[in-house]
């Protein structure tokens, strides 16, 4: 079907519905002159006599009436569509699909996915968690999380969660067992629990900085994982010192489940950031959910909001 052949229809409905031109064009707030040009334009492309017209009357034809009966029932669905959705512009509804590495899921959206949620009833939230850097324009996301140096620059990205920074972390029973390390060196005579990059099949280095003395160690150990969340599981299961950012780990440092090493050493990285397309108007459960980020930003993880 060709696209005109949908100019003309609300005329040609609304003089059907209020029998009259002029009334139509009042109803409609355009000229009269402009009715009825829509619809004679309308009977043109459909080769067809939609009204009996009289200089006292107005009414539809036999073929007029079933060609209403035909559209009405659409335009009312595509009235209702714009309807619903001009709504849900100022009300927060809908799908929201966002994708997350691993890192960003545990010290971003974990701890305030609940009361998200239950702010917002009417938003259904898909995460997709994987370390890859993705295209979330082609794969139809909403929005995504990373670091921010890892962000393009055509993406309008918001800062979320904590500074950040490394944190070396093992358990008591690791330290009381093993000793603790007093210098980034001492490492290399640890247990240290290494962690593999899904997307680069490389090996972490740990990389340490303390005033102009920077220094770029490959630790080794006995385990291997690639998962962050099994990384702070395991250091305190006491499998060894690990390297792990902040913005999960802050419960377990306080309740001394793990224990912060070589602090002054820790030097800062990229903040974790949201990032969505260039638009002129962010869609409403979009916009509800960077609100509620950036109100949480600074507050402190809760040990009830952890699912361990």
């Amino acid at each position: 079907m060709r696209q005109d052949h949908l100019d003309g229809l609300i005329a040609f409905t609304t003089v059907a519905e209020v029998n009259g031109f002029t009334a139509a064009a009042v109803k409609l707030g355009v000229s009269t002159s402009a009715i009825s040009q829509a619809v004679r334009n309308l009977e043109e492309r459909l080769g067809l006599v939609l009204f009996n017209r009289t200089t006292r009357s107005v009414s539809l034809t036999e073929i007029g009436e079933r060609y209403l009966e035909r559209v009405l029932p659409a335009l009312e669905q595509l009235t209702a569509a714009s309807e619903e959705l001009g709504r849900e512009a100022g009300h927060p509804a809908g799908q929201l699909r966002i994708n997350v590495p691993r890192a960003g899921h545990l010290i971003v959206l974990q701890p305030i996915l609940r009361r998200f949620m239950d702010a917002y009833p009417d938003i259904n939230v898909e995460v997709r968690v994987e370390n890859l850097l993705v295209d979330i324009v082609s794969q139809g996301y909403d929005a995504g999380i990373r670091f921010g140096k890892l962000v393009e620059k055509d993406m309008v990205a918001v800062r979320v969660g904590p500074p950040m920074s490394t944190h070396i972390i093992a358990s008591p029973e690791y330290l009381e067992r093993r000793g603790v390390p007093r210098h980034p060196r001492d490492l290399l005579e640890h247990d240290c629990i290494n962690y593999r990059h899904i997307t680069t099949g490389l090996m972490e280095r740990w990389e340490f900085a303390r005033g102009d003395e920077k220094l770029d160690l490959a630790v080794s150990g006995r385990l291997t994982v690639n998962d962050s969340e099994i990384l702070v599981r395991s250091a305190l299961d006491g499998l060894g010192i690990a390297n792990m950012i902040n913005g999960y780990i802050e419960p377990f440092l306080e309740s001394g489940r793990l224990v912060r090493l070589l602090s002054e050493w820790s030097p800062e990285i990229p903040s974790l950031h949201l990032y969505y397309p260039d638009r002129r108007r962010v869609p409403a459960k979009l916009r509800a959910l960077i609100d509620f980020l950036r109100a949480e930003r600074d507050a402190p993880v809760r040990m009830d909001d952890l699912l361990l």
